[in-house]
C-alpha cells in the first residue's frame, strides 16, 4: 500500500509540472495593455477556468493528500526520529543560596 502511495504521489507530482507548464501565463497578452482590442482580459475576469486549469487544481489536491499521507505514515515509523541517536545530557541540581560557600 506505501508503495502504491509513493507511485501515485510521484506520478501525480510530474504530471502536475507538465500541466502547469502548458499553462499560458497571465502576462501572455501584455500587449492588450497598449491598445489592443482584448484589454478586459488584463483587468477583467478571464472568464470560466479552462480544462488545464481544472486538471491543475485536481492534480495539486491529489499531490497535497498524498504528501499528508506519506507524513502521516513517516511518523508512524519507531525509528523516523532525526534525534534517535542524540544524548540525554542533564544539568546538575541547582543549589540554594543559602548552602552556597561564599
Amino acid at each position: 500500500m506505501d508503495t502504491l502511495i509513493v507511485v501515485i504521489h510521484v506520478l501525480v507530482s510530474i504530471f502536475l509540472v507538465v500541466v502547469i507548464l502548458l499553462q499560458v501565463g497571465k502576462g501572455a497578452s501584455i500587449g492588450s495593455s497598449f491598445g489592443a482590442t482584448s484589454s478586459q482580459a488584463l483587468f477583467g475576469s478571464t472568464g470560466p477556468t479552462s480544462f488545464l486549469a481544472k486538471v491543475t487544481i485536481a492534480c495539486a489536491v491529489i499531490f497535497m493528500l498524498t504528501s499528508l499521507y506519506l507524513t502521516y505514515l513517516s511518523g508512524l515509523k519507531e525509528d523516523s526520529s532525526l534525534i534517535k541517536d542524540v544524548p540525554v545530557v542533564e544539568s546538575p541540581p541547582a543549589q540554594d543560596e543559602a548552602t552556597e560557600p561564599k
